[in-house]
């Protein structure tokens, strides 16, 4: 915690977030950090938490004084992926309603579709995904939503083939990318994102929807606009912290 205050002494707009290689919330039974997390940052104005889950881990949390400076933010997904690749996760239906709860309690919200994964069928699931997202959670309860679509490193392929013989994820339309990653052919991720921004764009049309790891061609050609158009992807995402968590200095 002294980190933290060394942090916020400094009078900056910051954006922290967890859960990028773990759950924000896997350990909460044994040790409730978010809590204290939310506590801490209840008490300042310029900086901003994210806890980014798969879990429902939220009852402990619902009432705690978080001055909107924490963003409860699940990570989402069709049926058929939560079922085929996420084992040991609650299923959408829990997530959409946990979400729903932490609404209630006034916590600034963020949801991420990364990875999305092709398959057959895919364009629909993710459109009826966003439409139980929306008819659930106010869009201007929504600070982000991130959106990119699946991506490994060749070494991965043998490692996922081995530990995971039944799934098909990485048996797709892939290519090297210029990072050296696995993509998926460009024009396969070109429809997919065009689906469903064009979706997220009808029913949240103020939205601060981005891509994850996408040049800048991808953006323009499905989002309509390309980061540097709006100062780079720190300064919308600071804007739309600014705005729904209320950061002051």
């Amino acid at each position: 915690m002294a980190a933290l205050d060394q942090a916020f002494a400094q009078k900056q707009f910051r954006r922290i977030g967890t859960g990028e290689f773990t759950d924000s919330l896997i350990w909460e039974s044994m040790d409730p950090i978010a809590e204290k997390l939310i506590k801490k940052f209840a008490g300042q104005s310029q900086a901003v938490l994210e806890l980014k889950t798969k879990t429902t881990r939220i009852d402990h949390l619902l009432d705690l004084p978080h001055n909107r400076k924490t963003i409860m933010a699940w990570s989402l997904n069709t049926e058929t992926v939560i079922k085929s690749q996420e084992r040991r996760t609650a299923g959408l239906e829990a997530r959409l309603k946990a979400a729903e709860r932490c609404q209630k309690a006034n916590f600034p919200l963020a949801f991420h579709f990364d990875p999305l994964i092709i398959y057959p069928g895919c364009e629909k699931e993710y459109v009826d995904v966003l439409e139980r997202l929306f008819n659930r959670i106010d869009p201007n309860q929504i600070v982000w939503m991130s959106v990119g679509s699946f991506r490994f490193m060749p070494d991965l392929k043998p490692i996922i083939a081995r530990r995971f013989p039944e799934s098909k994820i990485i048996y797709g339309e892939f290519i090297k990318g210029l990072d050296g990653k696995m993509r998926y052919f460009k024009p396969l991720r070109h429809t997919l994102y065009k689906k469903f921004i064009d979706y997220v764009k009808d029913r949240a049309p103020n939205l601060c929807a981005y891509f994850c790891m996408e040049d800048e061609e991808t953006w323009e050609q499905t989002i309509g606009f390309r980061p540097s158009d709006h100062d780079g992807l720190p300064a919308m995402l600071d804007d739309a912290a600014i705005r729904h968590c209320g950061l002051t200095f």
